[in-house]
């Protein structure tokens, strides 16, 4: 099994910035890629960044330029760095992990930003 904890979210205000912060334990043989997603009331579940093993970390068009996903393999983390943040950020977000065929989700961390 593989546990995903989260943390870094909060209240900021438009224009503002947070740093979100994921670490993976448990059964880590095989991690394929790491990510971060979000959840607005009302709304589907969509990815934020995705940072695949040995490639290119891809961004969803609403946060290119202003959101920075990084990992560190050795200790099994991947960081959200959201700069410049808008109302319309504003949701939960969840740490996701695939590890072998598996994917694993974090409990999820609020990010509101007020107008």
């Amino acid at each position: 099994q593989v546990q995903l904890v989260e943390s870094g979210g909060g209240l900021v205000q438009a224009g503002g910035s947070l740093r979100l912060s994921c670490a993976a334990s448990g059964r880590i043989f095989s991690v394929k890629g790491m990510g971060w997603y979000r959840q607005a009331p009302g709304k589907q579940r969509e990815l934020v960044a995705a940072v695949p093993s040995g490639a290119s970390t891809n961004y969803a068009d609403s946060v290119k330029g202003r959101f920075t996903a990084s990992r560190d393999n050795a200790s099994n983390t991947v960081t959200l760095q959201m700069n410049s943040l808008k109302p319309a950020d504003t949701a939960v977000y969840y740490c996701h992990a695939l590890v072998g065929s598996s994917s694993y989700w974090g409990q999820g961390t609020q990010v509101t930003v007020s107008s």
